[in-house]
């Protein structure tokens, strides 16, 4: 079974391949392209990190020419003034079906350092902010801000794992359902 990732990001393609071992399906064919997600670097609603979820899935499995499905993985942030935490992290996920189907999960949520949010609404992505925030570079590649702020219970490849499953199993509830 061929398999889309509308990434090439190590962490997003890490993800999707240990789901699939996970649910049963190990030995998919598994390939990760750069797809455009059609929304700002940086998301700042649901909304729109669900919407660059989306478009990441769809255009993988546009490019992929017979793949089962394509998923699309998008991380974001949402700013929020009426709560007293202004800043959380979010992660979405989609997985588009060859037969048109489309799905969406949703993951963890963690709050952020307030002073991050006038940086964040000024253009810069999360991952920039991190890098500079923890001294390192790539944190996006790796542990993620969500690792950092977790101090390692849950990295972004586990994060992004777990929303994979929901939408691989999702996708399998409905095959079953049709046979």
């Amino acid at each position: 079974m061929k398999v889309m990732i509308g990434s090439r990001n190590p962490a997003k393609y890490m993800a999707v391949q240990q789901a699939l071992e996970g649910l049963g399906l190990k030995g998919s064919d598994t390939v990760s392209i750069d797809v455009d997600s059609g929304v700002r670097n940086q998301p700042l609603t649901d909304e729109e990190t669900i919407e660059g979820a989306l478009q990441r899935a769809r255009e993988a499995l546009d490019k992929s020419g017979n793949a089962e499905f394509a998923i699309g993985l998008e991380g974001g942030v949402v700013l929020d003034n009426t709560t007293s935490f202004p800043v959380m992290i979010c992660n979405w996920g989609a997985l588009v079906a060859k037969d048109g189907k489309e799905y969406i999960a949703g993951g963890a949520r963690i709050p952020l350092p307030a002073a991050f949010r006038e940086e964040l609404l000024a253009g810069k992505e999360l991952g920039d902010l991190m890098d500079l925030y923890c001294q390192r570079k790539d944190i996006r590649k790796h542990e993620g801000a969500v690792g950092i702020f977790s101090d390692g219970a849950v990295t972004r490849l586990q994060m992004f794992e777990h929303v994979c499953q929901l939408l691989i199993g999702q996708w399998k509830y409905d095959r079953k359902k049709q046979a």
